[in-house]
């Protein structure tokens, strides 16, 4: 687990340090807002095209190999942008980037599902989804540094992006040898408890309700309601997560360097946030309320955000909250489809919830950079996506999992019992 939180927290660095480098490439180059929302958002275009043959091909194929390839391709195009020049070049480059990362984060899903157990599942997804903030809490004084320098004539954000997609070339030929696709493959496990891991994943499968085929999945109201609660929550989050080192030199006043640390507050609280709702999510064995309260507390979060833009601390605790219920809420949400369908409907499943989702990603950036433009503020923005926030926890609420919830609130209860 450690070493697949590593891995997101390199993916998730090189989906939004432009919103760091944002903080000089605009001025640089002459991007008005709209473009710059419109290009951090762009991503998610490309993301979208691949992200369910990414999935399936994780399930049906490797894992492995499957990441490493991911991680090879998205290193060499997240360096690229630093070299752009051109708001063409940034869209381009944008997509690419999508299309390289696409099927990554389903494939981390994919290889959980294959090694932990589904009451166990919500404190995995946690410990995964915690590479988000702490993506973005290393992200900020590395940022802060490289925004300073400026050497052999290109300027600090450029060698932002050029330095932070080696990680990701690194780490891609260091999964084909470190991970190991399936339990029953582990060498390094003991028979016995190799054996017992096996027999409890199977028996996961054998009582499944589900016997849809991938492409039924794809079909099922339980998947599309999903879909439709993460585009909504991920408006809001990829709109906060890009746009946050602007929002907050808007209300600070304050330099790059200090803007770019002070970016980095709200990722610190929401870090331990995470990890506590998904423990307390596994202990409970219950879902649906894990992922609702969190996104309408982050919702309710930012419209208090937008009415205490003269006090910055204020502002900057309101955002703290909206980040802790944005990444908090992802522990009692991706547990979801394993519980509903069999491995490789809930592959295809997964593919298609965070493909559409993610397109909230798109949506999220371009309509903050465009309502800014509109309106010389950030006001109207906010309360947009406040009001997508608290629509997805209301929306997840919708969502009835019938003996699957009771099955897991039972084993929930014979763990706390033994």
């Amino acid at each position: 687990m450690p070493y697949l939180v590593l891995l997101y927290i390199v993916a998730y660095l090189d989906r939004v340090n432009v919103g760091y480098a944002g903080l000089q490439m605009t001025r640089e180059l002459g991007f008005s807002n709209a473009v710059f929302g419109l290009g951090g958002g762009i991503f998610f275009l490309g993301y979208f095209l691949l992200e369910i043959p990414g999935a399936v091909l994780a399930e049906v194929w490797s894992a492995r190999k499957w990441i490493s390839r991911i991680l090879i391709s998205w290193g060499f195009v997240a360096s690229a942008t630093g070299l752009i020049h051109t708001v063409p070049q940034f869209y381009w480059i944008r997509v690419l980037l999508g299309l390289a990362e696409a099927g990554f984060l389903p494939a981390l899903f994919v290889h959980i599902c294959h090694w932990y157990r589904p009451s166990d599942r919500g404190k995995a997804m946690a410990m995964l989804m915690a590479g988000a903030p702490a993506s973005l809490i290393v992200g900020g004084p590395l940022s802060a540094l490289f925004l300073k320098v400026h050497w052999l004539g290109l300027s600090g954000w450029r060698w932002l992006m050029l330095l932070e997609g080696v990680p990701a070339l690194v780490l891609g030929v260091t999964t084909l040898f470190y991970l190991t696709d399936r339990p029953e493959q582990a060498a390094w496990l003991r028979s016995d408890e190799r054996d017992w891991l096996v027999g409890e994943l199977k028996r996961e499968q054998e009582s499944k309700r589900s016997h849809l085929s991938a492409w039924r999945a794809l079909a099922d109201g339980r998947v599309l309601l999903l879909a439709a609660t993460l585009f909504l929550g991920l408006t809001a989050t990829y709109g906060i997560a890009l746009w946050m080192p602007k929002i907050i030199e808007r209300l600070s006043a304050s330099g790059v360097s200090r803007v770019s640390l002070f970016a980095s507050i709200p990722y610190l609280f929401a870090l331990p946030m995470m990890l506590l709702i998904g423990y307390h999510s596994d202990r409970m064995g219950e879902r649906r309320w894990h992922a609702a309260i969190p996104r309408i507390c982050a919702g309710a979060a930012l419209a208090a955000c937008v009415v205490s833009t003269e006090h910055v601390w204020i502002s900057i605790a309101a955002l703290s909250v909206a980040a802790a219920g944005f990444y908090g809420s992802h522990a009692g949400f991706w547990p979801i489809p394993s519980m509903l369908l069999g491995r490789t409907a809930a592959a295809a499943s997964i593919g298609l919830i965070n493909s559409c989702g993610n397109l909230g990603g798109f949506l999220g950036p371009y309509i903050i950079g465009f309502l800014t433009d509109k309106t010389g503020g950030f006001g109207a923005s906010l309360l947009f996506l406040s009001g997508c926030s608290v629509a997805s926890g209301v929306l997840v609420l919708c969502l009835r999992l019938g003996r699957a919830d009771t099955e897991r609130r039972v084993h929930a209860a014979e763990k706390q019992n033994k």
